[in-house]
């Protein structure tokens, strides 16, 4: 895995969202973008870390930063997600995890003694310009949310 880093340019990329409508990054270009990678949709650590979020969207909209969530679940799994916890951002469909690879966070996981290619947990904050400004990777579901705002209030 070959993840990027702070001041390397954003990848830029087209999704479906959970409706079936193709979202780009260049969409944003007026705002900060929290991309945001995760394994499976209605899973226990999934769930947690997009409640969070989407508790703290108020705070978020005061950064101008505008979430992305990123999976390589099918486009028929998100709206169930979105409904089941009221979720207030977009989630995108990564199924052949293109952009998860060109970002770097599609790589070799270990669970309980098996080895599997899988999405890695991280979250890119791309600036106005396209550049990655911040890369989270360091934070357990529960506590991202927070991790994402006291950077955001430091900066």
């Amino acid at each position: 895995m070959n993840t990027l880093q702070a001041g390397d340019k954003a990848p830029q990329f087209t999704l479906p969202d959970q409706d079936d409508n193709a979202i780009a990054l260049q969409d944003f270009a007026d705002k900060k973008v929290l991309v945001y990678f995760y394994p499976k949709a209605m899973t226990p650590g999934c769930t947690t870390q997009a409640q969070n979020l989407r508790d703290v969207k108020a705070q978020l909209d005061e950064h101008n930063v505008v979430v992305l969530g990123i999976s390589p679940d099918p486009v028929k799994r998100l709206p169930k997600f979105i409904e089941k916890h009221d979720l207030n951002f977009t989630l995108l469909s990564d199924e052949d995890h293109k952009v998860a690879e060109d970002f770097g966070v599609w790589g070799l996981k270990k669970f309980m003694g098996k080895e599997y290619d899988g999405i890695h947990r991280m979250s890119f904050l791309i600036d106005e310009q396209g550049q990655i400004e911040h890369v989270f990777n360091k934070f357990k579901t529960k506590e991202h949310h927070q991790v994402v705002l006291d950077y955001l209030n430091k900066a």
